[in-house]
């Protein structure tokens, strides 16, 4: 089933490239979230894309102050051992969260698990502080994300 605008976003709770355990709903109440499905680690259009984000981050949130009120969460089948190897690589500077076990499994919550390649389809969801799915896009394996588009999604919460 799909998660659609307006939704409260399920919770979950996924290890970082770290370990560390996050939680979605440690952000209600404090911080807007980019929640962002990608199929692999290492892959080509997933390095750009959250290579990316790395690098407009600030510029997506910048000008109205709330920079310190979102938060990038990016998710993957790969294991914590894959992520922690990629962002050490690469320099990510938000949670690379492994979406190992059960396979896919908050992915397919979210409605973004191809079932035939078993990996995240490229789904991004914008979350409030109160936890409602605000904004939603959900691309093909091969297509990459419009970052801008998420500057407005942003700019209009």
């Amino acid at each position: 089933m799909a998660v659609n605008v307006g939704d409260t976003a399920p919770d979950f709770e996924l290890k970082d490239q770290h370990g560390t355990p996050v939680r979605l709903s440690d952000f209600r109440g404090g911080r807007n979230v980019v929640l962002v499905f990608y199929p692999l680690a290492f892959s080509g259009v997933c390095t750009g894309e959250l290579c990316a984000l790395r690098d407009e981050l600030s510029s997506l949130v910048a000008g109205d102050g709330a920079g310190d009120d979102v938060q990038v969460l990016a998710v993957s089948v790969d294991s914590m051992f894959a992520l922690r190897a990629w962002s050490d690589q690469e320099g990510f500077p938000f949670p690379l969260l492994a979406d190992f076990w059960p396979h896919g499994g908050t992915a397919q919550r979210y409605g973004v698990f191809d079932e035939v390649r078993g990996v995240a389809q490229r789904g991004t969801f914008i979350i409030d502080t109160e936890g409602v799915v605000r904004w939603k896009v959900v691309n093909a394996i091969p297509d990459a994300r419009d970052i801008d588009e998420y500057r407005k999604a942003l700019a209009g919460l």
